[in-house]
């Protein structure tokens, strides 16, 4: 499909726009493991605080007092022993993972303050707009739900929509960008019967006055 059938008439692919790095291949799933450990392990962590009534905190430190209790005397009976001591992966973090995190996070934040300052300067009131329904639409949603599962329904989304969409973006570009040239042709309808109908009498209201 050509880039005037995409939305936006965008150039790059949806791998690109979101970096085109780790975060983005973990969005995609094309580290799919990863990905869907990602998936299960928050889905364990909700159902965990969700039942149990833990605290984050709470829960963080009691699991890594069990696990750092239970490395400590496994090294120790094994040093008495004469046994190996516990497999422990390589833990660490390549300065080209770290780098790719940072700017992707980099990109993103210094995409929000430019889009903050044009607000706050009142250069964009479209972006004004919606900006204000987001957090308009936030406000609501956060009404109706905790933070907990907001967070961990978000992170569904983040981790399924992209990626459905790489995968049948043809299909939904061709419909959404028929849907919206017809909006289009109703919109103008209805400026040409209503909209400009008003305007012609405020007009003459005011000729009249």
């Amino acid at each position: 499909m050509g880039s005037s059938n995409r939305l936006f008439n965008r150039q790059r692919t949806v791998h690109e726009i979101l970096g085109g790095g780790f975060v983005a291949d973990v969005m995609l799933w094309r580290r799919g493991n990863l990905t869907m450990g990602i998936l299960l392990v928050t889905l364990a962590a909700w159902v965990v605080f969700e039942k149990s009534g833990y605290t984050l905190l709470s829960l963080v430190s009691n699991v890594l007092l069990l696990l750092i209790g239970i490395l400590f005397l496994w090294a120790k009976s094994a040093a008495i022993l004469n046994r190996p001591a516990p497999p422990l992966p390589e833990l660490y973090l390549s300065e080209e993972t770290v780098n790719e995190m940072g700017a992707f996070i980099r990109a993103h934040v210094n995409d929000i303050l430019s889009a903050s300052k044009d607000i706050a300067l009142g250069k964009d009131a479209r972006l004004f707009f919606k900006v204000a329904g987001y957090l308009l639409l936030t406000s609501l949603v956060g009404g109706l739900t905790d933070f907990l599962t907001l967070g961990y329904t978000s992170l569904v989304v983040v981790l399924t929509v992209p990626a459905l969409y790489e995968r049948y973006e043809d299909y939904i570009d061709s419909y959404t960008i028929l849907g919206y040239r017809k909006m289009q042709q109703l919109y103008v309808k209805f400026d040409s019967k209503f909209v400009n109908r008003f305007r012609k009498w405020i007009l003459e209201k005011q000729k009249l006055s």
